[in-house]
């Protein structure tokens, strides 16, 4: 929550829209946020208009619950409004995400037919004190959810209260709940009708469904599918990731619910569709050198590969599917083809990662010490005859003198010299006939 001039602006990811209040006036603004929400939409029909669709908004309510409603009121409503829509008891409060032309293909995905089906009714756009009183019922949502946790525990019955949402005009509840089998929640109801003083609405929901309600971020980086797009949960087993040759590793293959991931299901057609092109081997090919062992399958390239030494994985030979199902047939007529080491394996594109080839250090260089050693050379000899030395290979080394007594670098007779090959002063008294430097 953040505060601009007197107003406290809340970020309602639940219901995607931003809440600000002047507590000055105490009045609340509720703005729409497309991209901060469940299910988000795109109207990728928008400026079209059909007649048929003028009057069919799609409203969205807290995180996954939406629905289609037929605006009745005669006002001009348009995607982001805030509406005070029918509800089963009194009426409820959402928020307009599509209009036009989409929410017919949308009733169309989710097989909803106007003609059979009778909508419910948009009655006005919302008004400041609907804002404020729907804004009073979703602060008391996470109290009763504990608390009704609580008096579920306290009956001992086998269920977990995931989620409450209000009405948005505070007189109803829908409790969301996960529970393996069936639950007798009839004491329950009474209990919670006499505790909050609410009509009580119980919904139970799967485990995939809790995830999505939750919402959070998948091992892949992106959104949970089941908050982004997916609406209908289908059953997920094992054989969709034993079709795409996938480790059966449950921490690998379960989601954030603990089920598996709904992804497994979105390529197994394509895997369907290229194993109907990939020919059974149920025993070693045939060839003039010996048998090949199969021993992995690229079922998206259809490619196979074979080994000439049982269960090993060195020395593979790819061969395409269509060639193998050719070998397969000259086998049964009694043929035998070549090797499989004439003949060239095929080539295809190949994804090459250029990450970590070059590094990102490599212009720079270690700094050099101009100064070091500068003016020394080995053993006291001048440079040239020393580069010389170091050139010459396969000559004989010359012979070395004999070294002056004192040092390496000392003169017999002559002053001593510093590091810097330079000669010492002096030490004495000044020239007596040199006269002292006197100030000016």
């Amino acid at each position: 929550m953040e505060k601009v001039d007197n107003e406290a602006i809340k970020f309602d990811c639940n219901r995607g829209c931003t809440v600000s209040h002047d507590q000055e006036t105490g009045e609340y603004d509720c703005n729409y946020r497309q991209g901060c929400c469940k299910l988000k939409d795109y109207d990728w029909l928008h400026g079209i208009r059909q007649e048929q669709f003028k009057d069919l908004f799609e409203v969205r309510f807290k995180n996954t619950r939406k629905g289609i409603y037929i605006n009745a009121s005669g006002q001009g409503i348009k995607a982001g409004d805030l509406v005070i829509v029918e509800a089963t008891n009194g009426h409820d409060l959402g928020i307009v995400t599509l209009e036009g032309p989409v929410v017919g293909r949308q009733m169309k995905c989710k097989g909803v037919d106007p003609e059979t089906v009778p909508l419910k009714k948009i009655y006005r756009r919302a008004k400041p004190f609907d804002i404020a009183k729907w804004q009073e019922a979703i602060a008391r949502e996470q109290e009763t959810m504990i608390q009704a946790r609580r008096i579920a525990a306290e009956l001992g019955l086998d269920m977990k209260i995931g989620d409450v949402e209000f009405q948005g005009d505070g007189t109803k509840a829908i409790f969301y709940y996960i529970a393996d089998g069936r639950v007798d929640f009839r004491q329950l109801i009474k209990v919670y009708a006499e505790e909050f003083r609410i009509r009580i609405e119980m919904k139970q929901i799967g485990a995939r469904q809790e995830a999505g309600l939750i919402g959070g971020l998948g091992v892949c980086g992106r959104e949970l599918c089941c908050a982004n797009f997916i609406t209908n949960f289908q059953s997920i087993s094992t054989s969709a990731a034993r079709t795409q040759d996938l480790s059966l590793n449950p921490q690998k293959l379960a989601g954030q619910c603990g089920k598996l991931k709904c992804c497994l299901n979105f390529e197994v057609a394509n895997y369907l569709d290229a194993q109907s092109r990939i020919p059974k081997v149920t025993e070693p090919l045939e060839f003039e050198d010996g048998p090949a062992y199969l021993v992995k399958t690229d079922i998206l390239q259809e490619i196979m590969y074979f080994s000439y030494e049982k269960g090993s994985l060195a020395n593979l030979y790819a061969v395409a599917a269509s060639d193998v199902a050719q070998i397969i047939m000259m086998n049964r007529n009694g043929q035998k083809p070549e090797s499989l080491r004439s003949e060239p394996e095929p080539v295809g594109p190949q994804f090459v990662s250029a990450v970590g080839d070059d590094s990102i250090t490599r212009f720079d260089k270690p700094k050099k010490n101009k100064n070091k050693n500068r003016g020394k050379n080995k053993a006291g000899k001048p440079a040239a005859e020393t580069s010389g030395q170091s050139s010459a290979e396969g000559q004989a080394a010359p012979v070395a003198k004999p070294r002056p007594e004192g040092g390496n670098n000392r003169r017999q007779g002559g002053p001593r010299r510093n590091g810097n090959n330079r000669p010492q002063r002096p030490r004495g008294d000044r020239n007596p006939e040199q006269k002292p430097k006197t100030d000016a």
